[in-house]
């Protein structure tokens, strides 16, 4: 297959036409996907087949008033257990296909990271290439630009989709009712990024207990992670036995259901209650104990003895 060529332009070239001043507040540098002030955009998108090389680039932006080394990596998209976003510490997809320019004796040499020194008050744009292998994966393959400086990190989201049949699939597993809450897993089982919607209902032998309309969770599910989330259930019956089912659906007709079953018991009261009733029967043994001893006492001295029974019955 064609494949563009390897950079578009070397790194001395970058900086030179990128010295321009930086129209942004003096409150730390950035990276951002290389665009312009109209149409600026929250990620870098590419699409391609494999055995191809995609071009693009980033941008960092220094307003401060001393120059700044940054050094840039690709890295591997993850997701944290609780369905955040954050990157591997070692690449081994995306991130490894990722490559920069460096400059030594005239010519270009690919690297896989590459640090930049970036002037005050300045924007740089750095070129960057995937390179994807021939046998890679069809479907979407996240990853990110990550630069370091200054003790911190950026990361500019690299949406990567390779050409080729995509399954959009999800499971949801383990759910559970816990001090007003339900726990669950999703499972992304297919090779697409999804953006799943919940909607839960729960019913009881006393009526329907809860009943959510679909929502969009704030969740970017990439292809085979797990993510474990909760749902609150703030005023949950106090006395009833509950089925809880969880509907979750996604683009592509990714569509998965899970349940469980809840007991709810009011265990205050029925400790209450069981208090009582053990103080009741400790008095009635204590009073049958203290008659018992009286009747012993009228015997010796001969006094005529009198039963009771405990029907009240007298004989």
């Amino acid at each position: 297959m064609p494949s563009a060529p390897v950079l578009c332009c070397a790194v001395a070239a970058l900086l030179s036409a990128a010295a321009a001043p930086v129209a942004v507040a003096d409150d730390g540098w950035s990276l951002v996907p290389s665009a312009s002030a109209a149409d600026g955009r929250p990620y870098v998108y590419a699409e391609g087949a494999p055995g191809t090389v995609l071009q693009d680039s980033v941008s960092v932006l220094n307003p401060g008033a001393r120059p700044l080394t940054v050094r840039l990596r690709g890295a591997d998209a993850d997701n944290t257990a609780g369905g955040g976003f954050t990157v591997r510490r070692a690449a081994t997809d995306t991130g490894a296909w990722i490559g920069f320019a460096r400059v030594a004796d005239g010519r270009r040499l690919p690297v896989r990271t590459l640090s930049l020194r970036v002037p005050a008050r300045t924007r740089a744009d750095v070129p960057f290439t995937v390179n994807i292998p021939a046998g890679a994966t069809p479907g979407d393959h996240p990853g990110a630009i990550v630069a370091d400086a200054d003790g911190r990190s950026s990361a500019v989201r690299l949406h990567l989709r390779l050409a080729g049949p995509t399954l959009s699939a999800l499971t949801v597993e383990h759910v559970t009712v816990h001090a007003g809450r339900i726990s669950y897993e999703l499972v992304n089982r297919g090779n697409t990024v999804l953006t799943p919607k919940l909607a839960v209902r729960a019913d009881g032998v006393l009526g329907r207990a809860l009943d959510r309309a679909p929502r969009t969770l704030p969740v970017e599910l990439l292809p085979g992670r797990r993510v474990t989330l909760t749902e609150p259930w703030r005023d949950p019956p106090a006395l009833d036995s509950v089925h809880v089912r969880l509907t979750v659906t996604a683009a592509d007709g990714a569509h998965a259901t899970a349940s469980t079953s809840v007991r709810f018991v009011p265990w205050g009261a029925v400790a209450g209650a069981a208090g009582g009733g053990l103080a009741a029967v400790g008095a009635l043994w204590a009073v049958r104990r203290s008659r018992r001893r009286r009747a012993a006492r009228g015997e010796a001295g001969g006094q005529p003895r009198t039963e009771v029974e405990w029907t009240g019955a007298v004989s």
